[in-house]
């Protein structure tokens, strides 16, 4: 099975791997439309095989269960933006490279989406997330997961022990809450487009520090 991590990196697969990836895709266009449409908890995995005219077993070939189907495309944003970090000039400051590392690459990443399935159907995924409790918590156990493997990154950029220094888990926190903010925000807005979203990050990613320092009170 292909993981995030090989998902468009791979020179020229032969006819057998794209057939493979077709198949994929499809599965993931319909489980998409399925979940955005009836709900996640109402569909079920032989709705999504039948809707690609492909077996029960088919599906198995390719995701575990419906929540790796539903965290599959985020998955490949998470390992995107791992690498995306690690190449950042080693000079940045630990929130810049995080931040820059987001939004800098953010054209490139949703090409790479665009590959596999339409973004406005990967971002309607976002609401049925915030709305369905199992794949709410199951996003923010991954979300928490993510943090780690960042912070991790973050230690070796600069040169830390990850277990003995704080400051990467805190920094990578502070990142992280406030992606988590925006998307939800954003999420139960009425402008669900793609350059909303943007948006909305960068203006709350620039607003941290203002945030941090400022004097909130208004009297």
């Amino acid at each position: 099975m292909e993981t995030a991590a090989t998902v468009g990196t791979a020179p020229r697969p032969g006819l057998r791997e794209l057939k493979k990836q077709r198949t994929r895709d499809a599965l993931l266009r319909a489980a998409f439309r399925l979940f955005t449409t009836q709900g996640y908890e109402q569909t079920t995995v032989d709705e999504i095989a039948e809707a690609v005219d492909v077996s029960q077993r088919t599906f198995f070939r390719y995701f575990a269960s419906k929540e790796e189907a539903a965290f599959f495309v985020l998955r490949i944003g998470e390992s995107h933006i791992l690498e995306a970090v690690r190449a950042r000039p080693p000079a940045e400051a630990p929130f810049e490279a995080l931040r820059r590392a987001v939004l800098e690459s953010w054209d490139a990443l949703h090409e790479t989406i665009e590959q596999i399935v339409p973004v406005d159907l990967h971002l309607r995924i976002y609401q049925v997330i915030e709305s369905t409790p199992a794949l709410l918590a199951a996003h923010l156990r991954r979300a928490a997961e993510m943090e780690d493997r960042l912070a991790c990154v973050i230690a070796e950029r600069e040169g830390l022990d990850v277990d003995a220094d704080p400051r990467p888990r805190i920094v990578v926190a502070l990142f992280g809450g406030v992606i988590r903010v925006a998307e939800r925000i954003w999420s139960t807005g009425e402008d669900l487009s793609l350059e909303a979203m943007r948006e909305q990050m960068t203006r709350y990613l620039d607003e941290v520090g203002p945030a941090l320092a400022g004097n909130w009170r208004t009297d």
